[in-house]
């Protein structure tokens, strides 16, 4: 063979070995993005079930007549909030992640403050639907958890695939951008002051 074939086939071999790459990895990052977006559904799932329940919850708690409107307003208010941040899989950056879960949080405080005040009102707390719906609560609070964990881990996978070399390369050449993770609240790395009173 002459050289001039050889230089030439060996340059068609290196280009189809770095396309069949490209190939591997564009295919790569779809799947990683799908396993994201699933797990990110996953996430939205349990939101949306605190979301469905909390509405019956205050239908629950309204049929106390002398029950605090304002704690009742405020837990309306914040569950409109969550309802109107609309977001999906391709669109978690930071900033937006940080508006829907201040949302999120906002919904979560002003629910617990309705729990504490529902400690005032024997009848509520006798109320056999009220104890189903509080019991179905706490255990959306776990699968919210859980299912945010999940998404962490395989953002994780997928944002690392992102940012390595070579996968940097072909993320920004095809379009794919790091997503955003779930975050503790400010300040939840302290451990809670908790005093007993005893009398």
């Amino acid at each position: 063979m002459k050289k001039g074939t050889v230089i030439l086939l060996s340059i068609v071999v290196i280009l189809l070995l770095i396309a069949a790459n490209g190939c591997s990895t564009y295919n790569t990052f779809v799947d990683l993005n799908e396993n994201a977006e699933k797990a990110w559904a996953n996430v939205q799932t349990q939101y949306q079930r605190r979301y469905d329940l909390i509405g019956n919850l205050v239908q629950t708690v309204q049929g106390a007549a002398d029950f605090e409107k304002s704690t009742l307003t405020e837990i309306v208010e914040a569950r409109s909030r969550v309802g109107s941040i609309q977001l999906n899989a391709n669109e978690l950056t930071e900033e937006k992640l940080a508006e829907f879960q201040a949302a999120q949080d906002q919904m979560r405080s002003a629910l617990s403050r309705l729990l504490v005040v529902v400690e005032q009102y024997p009848e509520l707390k006798a109320n056999q639907n009220f104890l189903e719906l509080q019991a179905q609560l706490e255990g959306t609070e776990n699968r919210i958890a859980t299912a945010r964990n999940d998404y962490n881990e395989v953002v994780a996978v997928y944002n690392k695939a992102v940012k390595r070399f070579p996968g940097k390369f072909w993320a920004s050449l095809f379009d794919f951008e790091p997503k955003a993770m779930f975050k503790s609240e400010a300040g939840a790395e302290k451990a809670p002051n908790v005093q007993f009173d005893f009398k």
